[in-house]
């Protein structure tokens, strides 16, 4: 086989591999324009399209307010565990200190951790710190990550120490350093954060379900639920729904996925 039949087996491969993964959105986009009673029918198309379905999901439950909370809430989330990430990955990877090593490699070993067996202790220490059913108890618990961390420790390595030495000879501190050298540089590695967690925040399902009461708290995921209890299942408003509620996150990729490649590559350079 030939370079140019090799090209496209490749190409032909990829095709077809790009077709499986578009399919269920696809379905999700027809399903949303049906009427109930089609939606268990078996062709995928709607043999009457209606596009009020969307206009249904924000008469029926305060879908815009559920928007807004998951935004502000994976917003702020976003924005504190790549401050604080970066932080920790400076005096991980920039700062010599005794059993540094150590700590790191213990810090890691909290990932092998699964998120329900900390769930408990961390709702009764919201409980006492008087949190349940706030933005401050969905936000502060997941502003922290070893995941994060590690990331940013792993793209900082990559950055010149000579960089540190002259800020140092210039009179720098580490504070100085950290916010005018280092984390300037590493922008990239900053934004592929910044994306996972708000994917990760902004699809959450479990920890808001256990902290939430209020309806006007109640973030996407939460609130989709109603079109699951209240009026039975309503399958195409929950498609519809669901549809708006991921046509941010691809705008954000769209716009973040130089940053987010290259945030992986270079931060997978040195361990």
């Amino acid at each position: 086989m030939g370079k140019v039949g090799s090209r496209l087996l490749s190409y032909s491969l990829l095709s077809l591999i790009a077709l499986f993964m578009v399919a269920p959105f696809v379905w999700m986009i027809l399903t949303s324009l049906k009427s109930l009673p089609e939606v268990d029918s078996a062709n995928p198309f709607p043999t009457t399209y209606h596009p009020e379905n969307y206009l249904d999901v924000f008469r029926q439950v305060a879908f815009g307010r559920y928007f807004l909370n998951s935004f502000l809430v994976a917003g702020w989330v976003t924005l504190l565990q790549c401050i604080t990430s970066a932080m920790a990955a400076y005096g991980f990877a920039r700062v010599k200190w005794k059993g540094r090593d150590v700590v790191f490699r213990l810090y890691l070993m909290t990932l092998m951790v699964p998120g329900v067996v900390t769930m408990i202790p961390n709702y009764t220490l919201l409980v006492k710190l008087q949190l349940l059913d706030t933005y401050s108890g969905l936000i502060l618990p997941a502003s922290f990550g070893a995941f994060g961390t590690f990331l940013m420790r792993q793209f900082m390595m990559g950055i010149p120490k000579a960089l540190d030495e002259a800020a140092e000879i210039d009179g720098a501190t580490h504070w100085s350093t950290f916010w005018k050298v280092v984390f300037p540089l590493s922008r990239a590695g900053v934004i592929a954060l910044g994306v996972f967690t708000f994917l990760g925040t902004y699809g959450s399902f479990f920890w808001p379900l256990v902290m939430i009461k209020s309806e006007h708290l109640r973030t996407l995921p939460i609130g989709m639920l109603y079109f699951d209890t209240v009026y039975g299942r309503q399958t195409n408003l929950i498609m519809a729904g669901s549809t708006l509620s991921v046509l941010p996150l691809i705008i954000l990729f769209l716009f973040t996925q130089r940053y987010l490649v290259s945030g992986i590559q270079l931060g997978a350079v040195k361990g």
